[in-house]
Parts: C-alpha cells; sequence; structure tokens
C-alpha cells in the first residue's frame, strides 16, 4: 500500500521497514499495521488538535507538570509555540504511561518510542496470531466474565499505585489476546494525586468496566471496586500487593455544615488577627 505521508519520515530514517495495512480510525488517532525488521507492529499516528474529537481536554491536563518553566508559561497562555508543546505532551502523555504501566505490571502494549507524532508500539494478537479483538466485540461466559473483571481491577489497582488513572476506559479501548485483557489508549491519562477529577475518573472507569462484564456476570454489579481502592489510596494503604473484596460501606454519617462554616469563620478571623498584628508591628517599627 502507499506510505501515508506522516510514515514515511520513519520509513526514511529505517524505524519502518513496511506498511502493511490500516488497522483502525478512531477519535484521536489513525493506527497501521507495519514491519520492523522481523516484528510486526503497531504505528499509531496522532490526529492533530483541531481535527481531534476528544472532549474537554483540559480537564485531562490538569495536574501534569513539565520540567521546562518556559514550555509550561507559552502552554498557559496559549500561543502558538505553547499550543504545539501542549500537543506533543498530549502525545508524550501515552508513551510515558505505557512504560510506566509495564514496569508497573499492568498489561499494556511494549511501547518502542514515539517519533514526530507517531507512537510505535506492540501489535496485540490472539492465539491465532489475528490482530486481537475489542472486549466490545467479544461474547463471554459468566465465568470467562468474572475472570477478567479480576484481572480489570488488579490493573487498575496497579495503575493507581503508579499514580494514574486511564480517564476513558471502556469495552472499547480493552482488547483481548490469549492472555486475557490488555488496556490501551492513554493519551488522557489522569495523575491520580495533582488532578482534581481523578476520584471522579476512577469511578466511572471502573464503572463502565464493571457495567460490560457484568451483563455476563450480574452479580458483578454489587461490586464497588472503585470507592474501596480511592479510599485505601487516599490513606496510604493501597499497594500492588493488596487484597481487594469489591465491597464498601458508605458513610451515613451527614456533614455537619454548620461546623464546618463555624471552621471556615474562625480561621478567616484569625487570619484577619494575624494580618492586624503584622500591620500594627510594621507601623510600630517607623
Amino acid at each position: 500500500m502507499k506510505t501515508p505521508k506522516r510514515l514515511q519520515p520513519l520509513v526514511d530514517e529505517g524505524l519502518i521497514d513496511e506498511v502493511i495495512r490500516p488497522l483502525m480510525s478512531g477519535k484521536e488517532a489513525d493506527v497501521y499495521i507495519v514491519r520492523c525488521g522481523d516484528d510486526v507492529r503497531c504505528a499509531k499516528i496522532y490526529k492533530e488538535a483541531d481535527k481531534r474529537s476528544f472532549k474537554k481536554a483540559v480537564e485531562y491536563r490538569e495536574g501534569r507538570k513539565s520540567r521546562n518553566s518556559r514550555r509550561t508559561r507559552a502552554m498557559e497562555k496559549g500561543s502558538n509555540y505553547g499550543r504545539q508543546e501542549q500537543e506533543q505532551a498530549w502525545q508524550s502523555a501515552e508513551v510515558d504511561a505505557l512504560f510506566k504501566l509495564a514496569y508497573a505490571g499492568v498489561r499494556v502494549p511494549t511501547p518502542y518510542g514515539c517519533f514526530d507524532g507517531v507512537l510505535l508500539m506492540e501489535l496485540i494478537t490472539d492465539e491465532a496470531g489475528y490482530v486481537a479483538p475489542r472486549l466490545n466485540d467479544v461474547t463471554l461466559t459468566a465465568e470467562m466474565a468474572t475472570a477478567h473483571h479480576a484481572l480489570v481491577m488488579k490493573d487498575v489497582k496497579r495503575m493507581l499505585c503508579a499514580g494514574l488513572i486511564h480517564g476513558d476506559l471502556s469495552e472499547f479501548n480493552v482488547l483481548l489476546d490469549h492472555t486475557g485483557p490488555v488496556i490501551i489508549d492513554l493519551p488522557q491519562a489522569v495523575d491520580a494525586a495533582a488532578n482534581n477529577n481523578a476520584k471522579r475518573m476512577l469511578l466511572r472507569d471502573v464503572n463502565n468496566m464493571t457495567q460490560y462484564y457484568g451483563q455476563f456476570a450480574p452479580a458483578l454489579l454489587n461490586t464497588k471496586y472503585a470507592q474501596e481502592m480511592w479510599l485505601k489510596f487516599e490513606s496510604g494503604t493501597l499497594t500492588p500487593d493488596t487484597e481487594l473484596t469489591g465491597e464498601f460501606i458508605e458513610s451515613e454519617q451527614s456533614a455537619d455544615i454548620d461546623a464546618v462554616l463555624a471552621e471556615i469563620q474562625a480561621a478567616f478571623e484569625e487570619d484577619q488577627e494575624r494580618k492586624a498584628r503584622i500591620q500594627g508591628e510594621t507601623e510600630d517599627e517607623y
């Protein structure tokens, strides 16, 4: 087939020997099957921001840090340079997440690097060597659904222990190879400690997976793994080896609004007194 324009530089540089065929076209990228030496891999071409349909990207970028202060200021100002750097950061986030999660033991495609907006990574295949199907295209028995759900919950737990939340996890972002579920599509991965939306996104990710598997194994619909994980994460007791039960009892204690308001008022008055004291001390000096 004709080599896509975005892949031609990688062919010229010898990173890709042959473009075999398109694999899929998604909301944020186009993916091709390519040959690199003796290996068959994936080449994921990220779409430009104005052509990408992924919603609320700002929500996902919250909490991401850049080591380059000039780059950070440019991204905050929204200049042309800043938008370019923001786009590069969006793309490199998936590479960073894949390396980090693979090291943490999460089953994700092995990354080989990102070159000019093209991510080279492992091609996930089934037992027969064909491209692995998406979870959405598979019918499961109750036993398989229960077993695979447990594997996904362990991977979500490992992700959280590594400081990340997928942020867009669903049956469309999970492949099935001969060993079980493989989590894909991570450019929007969220910093669990620095993003104010982290808990909500974790709850949504886990709920999406539980609802899907629950159609084959209804007992799963009663589990509350996200709430259990988040409570342990916040308390600093969640580890990759933590045994989860899927059980969680919501607190029935109502928030004491009056007490909270009283604390806020007391803090405000204390701050005012401190400022007045400092002001008085400054005037006394003169």
